[in-house]
């Protein structure tokens, strides 16, 4: 699979399904991540659902410590 091939639209949607997931099990793993909806992304796609739970989990400990995105182009 090449990510070049995927639409526009797969990368937002995987931030969707992450950030719903991560509100769900705010104590998860990236491990319990991939179980849980790797199922809906194909298996080239464990490193990206990786990566955006980092990414979410970056911007919720922001919003908590008061250090809001400074317009980075942070989610």
């Amino acid at each position: 699979m090449r990510f070049r091939d995927e639409k526009p639209g797969d990368v937002e949607r995987t931030r969707e399904v992450v950030r719903g997931w991560r509100t769900a099990n705010p104590q998860g793993t990236p491990e319990q991540l991939l179980a849980d909806v790797g199922h809906q992304f194909h298996s080239d796609w464990a490193p990206v659902l990786r990566s955006v739970l980092i990414t979410v989990d970056r911007h919720r400990v922001r919003e908590i410590t008061g250090q809001a995105s400074s317009g980075r182009g942070h989610p």
